[in-house]
């Protein structure tokens, strides 16, 4: 049954068409965008960012650690999207424009499938609070793109706003709650692919060596006490930290 437009004892309908009365009203082109960004755009934008983050991960004391920390990023978000299969179900909940043919629908080829919760909002939460874990600017960012990510569901008139937060609730949940488990499985793996051929995906080559800055040991049993000592320092493994940088 279709709820009026005038009905304003329900929040989650009146939201939705307070922002997807928004599209009514732009100009094409703009519609054109916002769609192309709620559909795709967000998502590349935070595969970026992921990349952004591994190659910054790669050059950290414990890049392992890091590394470890962004590959949960692509897993949480598949497993997020696994578990909202049941729940989708079970809820099955319409897309918002087939009980309410009114709305302004930017993209086609939504009515046969469930509303909640949202897969985009899922995937996109799911990376913003995995990025956050390992680098906290660049989860600040991916943060701000879940939040137009979800905006723009509802622009587009294909979600109503309780499918985007169930989206961001059912993310954190499983970035947050499974992650010391996946952590317990992933930091060892990426410890032991340091020892193999894998280990520039892990860990950025060091730069200079031996010869790279033309200082030997040139100053008598000083000069080389001193190297001796500078080269056990180096290679005294720094404390690891957590994730977050």
């Amino acid at each position: 049954m279709s709820t009026p437009l005038a009905d304003t004892t329900n929040p989650d309908l009146g939201l939705l068409y307070a922002v997807n009365g928004l599209a009514k009203h732009a100009p094409a082109r703009l519609d054109h965008l916002v769609s192309w960004v709620g559909e795709y755009g967000i998502l590349i934008g935070l595969a970026l960012l992921g990349l952004v983050g591994w190659l910054q991960a790669r050059r950290r004391p414990d890049a392992p650690v890091a590394v470890a920390g962004l590959l949960w990023a692509p897993l949480s978000v598949a497993i997020a999207e696994l578990a909202n299969l049941p729940i989708a179900a079970i809820v099955d909940r319409p897309r918002p424009f087939v009980d309410h043919p009114d709305l302004e629908v930017l993209v086609e080829g939504k009515a046969g499938t469930y509303s909640f919760v949202s897969d985009h909002s899922t995937m996109s939460m799911g990376i913003a609070v995995a990025l956050f874990l390992v680098n906290r600017r660049l989860g600040w960012i991916a943060g701000g793109l879940a939040l137009l990510q979800g905006f723009c569901r509802m622009y587009m008139g294909v979600h109503y706003p309780t499918d985007v937060i169930g989206g961001f609730a059912l993310a954190v949940a499983v970035v947050l709650l499974l992650a010391p488990i996946a952590m317990a499985v992933l930091v060892p793996l990426c410890h032991a692919l340091t020892r193999t051929p894998l280990a520039p995906l892990i860990r950025a080559g060091r730069r200079g060596g031996l010869g790279g800055g033309g200082r030997g040991p040139g100053r008598g049993g000083r000069g080389r006490r001193g190297g001796s000592r500078g080269a056990v320092r180096a290679e005294e493994p720094r404390p690891e930290s957590d994730l977050a940088a």
